[in-house]
């Protein structure tokens, strides 16, 4: 996929990556289906193909910044078999003066397996990195803060975890 995402067609900002693949016996568990492990991992791969198709693998090269996830919601709703075929969808649904959150739908067949929501930032020498900045600096005009209703929710309801 690294070496073939910066010869695919370019995304913007709000664009939809997708990428297939297929379950081989190494992603399988013990009950014959793909590992909850690995979905997570696929969608580090998703993530990776948007921020060099959106743009903004150059800059965290530049910028000497590092991409962290902070947390995940996650809904399994189906098993995919060996040798399945999927869809990994993946793209940006809102954010903050300071997260990212990313949307993942595994899909196969036209139906929903997985669907996952990630909040991620851009760490830098001095912290987590502005939205702001990452906007401005792939020229993009939106507003400061983005974010649907639903996940406000769930950003407020992080707030109270403690560990």
């Amino acid at each position: 996929m690294a070496l073939h995402a910066p010869f695919r067609e370019k995304l913007g900002w709000r664009d939809e990556s997708r990428l297939t693949f297929r379950v081989w016996p190494n992603d399988l568990d013990v009950n014959l289906h793909m590992n909850n492990a690995r979905y997570l991992a696929m969608m580090d791969i998703g993530r990776f193909d948007l921020a060099i198709r959106c743009g903004f693998a150059g800059l965290v090269w530049r910028e000497k910044l590092k991409p962290v996830v902070a947390s995940a919601l996650v809904r399994f709703r189906r098993s995919l078999a060996p040798f399945q075929q999927f869809t990994l969808r993946s793209r940006v649904i809102g954010w903050d003066e300071k997260w990212l959150f990313i949307e993942h739908r595994i899909e196969s067949g036209g139906d929903l397996y997985c669907q996952a929501v990630v909040k991620a930032l851009l760490l830098g020498r001095a912290g987590g990195w502005p939205t702001a900045e990452l906007l401005r600096s792939l020229a993009v005009q939106a507003p400061a803060t983005e974010i649907p209703d639903w996940l406000a929710h769930w950003q407020a309801a992080e707030g109270g975890l403690r560990g």
